[in-house]
C-alpha cells in the first residue's frame, strides 16, 4: 500500500510536522530507529506468523572453514541463508569496497538449496562482485570479524568462561557486514520478482532477513571454534551477553544517493513516520501502560547512549547532546503527565521541541512511538512504493502550473546562488572501478563533466528560470520538446504535488553538506543503532542489537 493512498486519521492532521521542518539534512542526520524500522517489521511478522528456523547444514571444520545453511520457513515459502566461512589472513581483512576476500560470505536462497545449488554457490558467492549468482538468490553479502572481540570471545568460551562484558559492550558485534546487495545485483532476483510476496513487500525485508540469519551465524561459529579449542570444557555464550551482540555494518558513500534517487519511496517512509508521531500526539489522554512503556524505553535509551562510542568530532558532540537530553527527558517524564493536562503527548512533544537538541527531539520521536504499537504499527504496511506509477509526465500541465508547483514545494531552492563557489563546491559521480557513487571537489578535482543529477536544488532553480521565458499557457510537453534536459526535474516537481516529503530540502553540492546525514537517515529506517562515523562519508553501525535471534524463535529445532 502506498502512503499517498493512506487514509490518515483526521484528528492527527493538525499535529503533522511540515516537510520544511522534517526534510532538512541537519534533522535527517539525527534520525533514530523506531518501531516502524524495517528490521522491527520483519521480527513482528515472523513472530506473528509463527515462522520456524533451523540449521540443516553445518559443515564447518576445526579451522572455521566450510559452509552452513540457515532455513527460515514461513507460512507460504521457505528461504535459506547459505553461509561460507573462510580462513582470511589478517593482512587481507578490509572494510573497503575494493576488498577481494572476507571472513565470511553469504547469499539468501529462495527455497531450500540442493547439494548442486550449494556447489554452484560455493564457486561464486565467495568471489562476491567477481562471481555471478542466479535469480534463485535474493541477496549477496559478506562480513569480517571484529578481530579483537571475536578472538576474546572464542578464547574465553574455550576456557569455560564468559567474555568480559565491558569488551562486548565496547564493540557490540562479532562480525560486521561490508555490503548486503540485493535487487538484481550480480544476477540476483530483481525486486519486481518478489515485491508481491507479503513477507517481502515491505522495504528491504530480504536484506533484513539475511542480516538477521547472519547474526545467528556469527555466534554459532564463535561457539564452534571455542568448542574445537576447549572440548567439553568450553562454554556457550550467556544469553544476556549473546543478546547484547548485533551485526555490525561498515558502509560508505555508496548508500547516500539512494534517498535522492527514490523520491516516492522516501516520501512514503517519511509520511509513515510523521503520521505515527501525529497519531501519538493527537491522543486526548495518556494511558498509564503507555506512560510506563515510555519511561522504560527512556531508561533503555539512556543505557544504550552510554555504551555508544565514537571518535568523530561531529558525532562526539551529538552524543553529548543526546545523553544530556535523555537525562533531562527522564527527569521531565518522572512527573508527567500532570493531572488534568490536555493532549498530554502533544504537550510532551512541544516541550521537547523547545528544550531539546535536534538529536534529542528525534530520539523523543522514537521513544514516543515505542509504547504505541497498536496505534501505529499498521503504518509499516504503507512504506513501499510503486515508483513506475509516478514516472509518467503530465505533458498537458501548463508552464504556469509547473512554475507554481516549484514555488510551492521548492522555495527553499529557488533563491540559492550557485555562482557562489561555496554553493557548488561538490559534485556527485560514479567511480569507474567499482561503479559506486563518489563525491568530488569541483574546484580541485577533475570529473565534473561526469556529474550525476543529484543536486535537486540546482535542477529546480534552473527549471524555474527556464520556465519564466515561456508563455504561461504553454503545455509542458511543448516546453520539454525544446528543453529535454529539464525532464527529470519536471517529473520530480509533479511528484511533489502528491508526495510532499519526496525531496531533501537542502543543497546537496554545498561545501558544508555532510553525506553522513543522508546515510544516517536511511540506516535509521533500516533499524540501525550506535552510529559511529569514521568520516563524513563512512559510518559503522549495529543491527539487531538487543533483539531476539532465530534460535530464540525456534529453540526446540536448533542443533
Amino acid at each position: 500500500m502506498d502512503c499517498a493512498s493512506l487514509n490518515p486519521m483526521p484528528e492527527a492532521e493538525a499535529f503533522r510536522r511540515p516537510p520544511s521542518q522534517v526534510m532538512r539534512l541537519a534533522r535527517m542526520g539525527c534520525a533514530h530507529p523506531t518501531r516502524l524500522s524495517f528490521l522491527r517489521t520483519l521480527l513482528r511478522r515472523v513472530t506473528r506468523e509463527g515462522w520456524t528456523f533451523d540449521r540443516p547444514v553445518w559443515d564447518i571444520d576445526g579451522t572455521g572453514v566450510g559452509r552452513a545453511v540457515y532455513r527460515a520457513a514461513g507460512p507460504d515459502r521457505t528461504y535459506s541463508l547459505v553461509a561460507f566461512a573462510h580462513d582470511l589472513p589478517d593482512g587481507m581483512r578490509s572494510d573497503r569496497v575494493i576488498a577481494t576476500a572476507w571472513d565470511a560470505t553469504f547469499t539468501l536462497f529462495d527455497g531450500e538449496p540442493s547439494a548442486a545449488d550449494l556447489d554452484r554457490l560455493e564457486a561464486n558467492v565467495p568471489l562476491q562482485e567477481a562471481g555471478r549468482i542466479s535469480p534463485r538468490e535474493l541477496s549477496l553479502s559478506r562480513a569480517n570479524r571484529s578481530v579483537r572481540l571475536f578472538a576474546h570471545v572464542v578464547e574465553r568460551l574455550a576456557r569455560g568462561q564468559q567474555p568480559d562484558r565491558a569488551e562486548v559492550d565496547a564493540v557490540g558485534y562479532l562480525m560486521r557486514t561490508t555490503a548486503v546487495y540485493g535487487s538484481g545485483k550480480f544476477g540476483a532476483a530483481d525486486r519486481a520478482a518478489i515485491a508481491d510476496r507479503p513477507e517481502l513487500s515491505a522495504p528491504f525485508q530480504a536484506e533484513m532477513l539475511s542480516v538477521w540469519l547472519t547474526r545467528q551465524f556469527t555466534v554459532d561459529i564463535a561457539e564452534h571454534l571455542a568448542a574445537v579449542r576447549g572440548g567439553t570444557a568450553a562454554a556457550r555464550l550467556d544469553p544476556a551477553i549473546r543478546q547484547a551482540l548485533g551485526v555490525g555494518n561498515s558502509t560508505g558513500l555508496g548508500m547516500a544517493p539512494f534517498l535522492v534517487r527514490h523520491p516516492v519511496l522516501l516520501n512514503n517512509w517519511m509520511v509513515a513516520r510523521e503520521e505515527a508521531l501525529a497519531r501519538v500526539r493527537a491522543q486526548q489522554a495518556a494511558d498509564p501502560d503507555a506512560v510506563a512503556g515510555l519511561r522504560a524505553a527512556i531508561a533503555d535509551a539512556r543505557e544504550n547512549a552510554m555504551l555508544w562510542r565514537s571518535g568523530h568530532p561531529v558525532q562526539v558532540g551529538k552524543l553529548g547532546a543526546l545523553r544530556r537530553d535523555l537525562s533531562r527527558l527522564a527527569d521531565h517524564v518522572a512527573g508527567w503527565p500532570a493531572p488534568g493536562l490536555r493532549i498530554p503527548w502533544d504537550a510532551l512533544w512541544r516541550w521537547g521541541e523547545s528544550e531539546l537538541s535536534l538529536e534529542g527531539q528525534e530520539a523523543l520521536l522514537a521513544l514516543m512511538l515505542e509504547p504505541h504499537g497498536t496505534l501505529v504499527d499498521d503504518l509499516a504496511d504503507c512504506m513501499t512504493a510503486d515508483e513506475a506509477a509516478t514516472f509518467r509526465l503530465d505533458g498537458a500541465m501548463t508552464v504556469a502550473t509547473l512554475s507554481a508547483l516549484l514555488k510551492e514545494h521548492c522555495d527553499w531552492a529557488l533563491s540559492t546562488d550557485f555562482d557562489l563557489p561555496e554553493n557548488a563546491a561538490r559534485f556527485w559521480y560514479v567511480s569507474e572501478e567499482k561503479l559506486e557513487p563518489r563525491l568530488g571537489n569541483r574546484f580541485e578535482e577533475e570529473g565534473a563533466a561526469l556529474e550525476q543529477p543529484l543536486c535537486i536544488a540546482r535542477l529546480a532553480r534552473d527549471l524555474h528560470a527556464a520556465l519564466a521565458d515561456w508563455p504561461a499557457e504553454t503545455p509542458l510537453a511543448t516546453f520539454l520538446l525544446a528543453h529535454p534536459e529539464h525532464r527529470l526535474m519536471a517529473r520530480r516537481a509533479q511528484i511533489l504535488h502528491s508526495h510532499p516529503y519526496a525531496e531533501v530540502q537542502d543543497n546537496l553540492i554545498a561545501e558544508t553538506m555532510l553525506p553522513i546525514d543522508l546515510m544516517r537517515c536511511k540506516l535509521a529506517f533500516f533499524g540501525a543503532s550506535r552510529f559511529d562515523p569514521r568520516s563524513d562519508k563512512w559510518v559503522r553501525i549495529s543491527l539487531f542489537q538487543g533483539l531476539p535471534y532465530p534460535a530464540d524463535v525456534s529453540p526446540g529445532a536448533w542443533t
